[in-house]
């Protein structure tokens, strides 16, 4: 039944598409050329400086090659298949590029036949106009239809086979997002006695009841959720669906392992999945990167000059000791590192340096090191960390080689935030953890960065660091 509907949805889907590209061409044609003229331009030619502007109806011809074109990219960047589980920035973002892609398009075609009577600024007005309707539609479309499964319609029925860390996990999903509209009838499983619940959700039987139950009962899913000691029985559970050709899902029980969004290798048929994917092993990524803080290290050297000879007269004339201190950390591959900082603390020999973290009311830090160290106005001095290349303005925080040797042994994926450069700020900062935090929490926001890195998400996070990232209420 499903199949049915969102097949029906697919179709209402791409004739709205194309209603909406007919609609936003001929607004962008009236907001371009008249907005202080008739609605009857279309009949006369419109004369500028610049010079001659089509009528409407030779401006409409372009819809012929343009609307099947956008239909075709609709579908190569996703935007019909199922969204249960999409977000709505997955779903704008796909819509920018099928929209860029159809504008690279429609000046590729007028290139050819050297149409140059087209308005460049037309184009740029119905790429907005285009994208924003279609989005909207879609938005409205998915809260309609979450309302819907909410209430117990559209639901998609599925069954479980296999009981252990990846089915909990599941489940907790599938209850927690209700407006997914997953309906689970239960679970198979060899080791657990039928009745057996967990969540309302309950052992319904073994797993060799499998073929039985597909004969009976009309399920639109079967998600494999073995546990990890029972992957002998994968292939012949995937024989079994595959036979009565029901949809089939895996959920691995190592998820604690394999990224989110695995990067998979092709050996000549052989499938290999990478145990972490890093978008900045890429040399061009660690390029770009590279690029961007040498430009932002000496940018931000400028800007907080005035700052840094304010502080370093501070610190200079309030206590004794050398203006910079330097701390061993580690960073990118493993390597030690002088990391720069404004000194806050009394000078004291390398033991008691080395022996803990600074607590609350601690009575190594001056007057004026706690406040440059709430204000994160000690860290300014990194920039020229950035600018030699031992660090990087985006990246996890670096940590001492103690620590690194103990946390190495306690917290499972730590030293995988060693494959980037270490950075100023990081997810982890703006995220609250700062200071005395959770490591765990950490590490898991320096995990989600390293595996989910754009340049677009260090700018997010340098912009999110001036509102969330100075002031620093754990710093002690």
């Amino acid at each position: 039944m499903i199949k049915e509907n969102q097949r029906l949805l697919n179709l209402i889907h791409l004739l709205i598409d194309a209603f909406i590209m007919i609609f936003s061409f001929m607004l962008a044609y009236f907001l371009r050329f008249d907005v202080a003229h008739s609605p009857l331009i279309w009949l006369r030619i419109i004369k500028e400086p610049s010079g001659i502007y089509l009528p409407m109806i030779n401006y409409m011809e372009m819809l012929i090659f343009l609307v099947p074109f956008y239909i075709i990219a609709y579908y190569f960047f996703h935007l019909y298949d199922p969204k249960r589980t999409a977000r709505r920035r997955t779903t704008l973002s796909a819509l920018i590029k099928a929209n860029a892609t159809g504008i690279l398009y429609c000046t590729a075609v007028l290139y050819f036949f050297k149409s140059t009577y087209y308005a460049r600024l037309f184009l740029g007005i119905f790429f907005i106009l285009n994208t924003v309707f279609d989005f909207l539609f879609r938005h409205i479309v998915s809260r309609i239809l979450k309302k819907l499964r909410r209430s117990g319609k559209n639901l998609k029925h599925v069954l479980l086979v296999g009981y252990g860390r990846a089915a909990d996990g599941y489940i907790d999903r599938m209850l927690t997002h209700n407006d997914w509209g997953y309906y689970i009838h239960g679970v198979l499983d060899d080791n657990m006695s039928p009745g057996t619940r967990y969540k309302g959700i309950e052992i319904i039987g073994k797993i060799d009841e499998l073929p039985s139950l597909l004969a009976t009962n009309e399920y639109d899913e079967i998600v494999i959720t073995l546990n990890l000691t029972e992957y002998d029985k994968l292939e012949k559970i995937v024989v079994t669906t595959e036979k009565f050709g029901v949809h089939t899902k895996f959920v691995p029980d190592y998820n604690n392992l394999i990224p989110t969004k695995p990067y998979t290798e092709d050996l000549d048929g052989l499938p290999v999945i990478h145990v972490r994917n890093v978008p900045l092993s890429s040399p061009v990524n660690k390029f770009i990167k590279r690029l961007v803080d040498i430009a932002g290290s000496i940018f931000f050297i400028i800007l907080f000059s005035l700052p840094m000879l304010i502080v370093s007269a501070l610190v200079k004339f309030t206590s004794d000791g050398p203006l910079i201190f330097k701390q061993k950390r580690i960073g990118l591959h493993n390597r030690a590192f002088n990391m720069y900082k404004f000194r806050s603390m009394r000078v004291q020999n390398d033991a008691d340096e080395k022996k803990a973290w600074t607590t609350m009311n601690d009575p190594r830090v001056t007057p004026v090191g706690k406040f440059i160290r709430s204000t994160s106005l000690d860290e300014l001095p990194q920039f020229f960390n950035v600018l030699k290349g031992d660090m990087s303005l985006v990246g996890p925080r670096p940590e001492r080689p103690f620590y690194v040797d103990k946390f190495k042994e306690e917290i499972p994926r730590y030293m995988v935030k060693h494959q980037v450069r270490p950075g100023i700020t990081g997810w982890a900062q703006i995220n609250g953890y700062r200071g005395d935090t959770s490591i765990e929490g950490r590490i898991d926001c320096d995990i989600y960065y390293i595996e989910n890195w754009t340049l677009g998400l260090d700018i997010k996070i340098l912009f999110l660091t001036v509102f969330k990232g100075f002031i620093n209420k754990n710093a002690y």
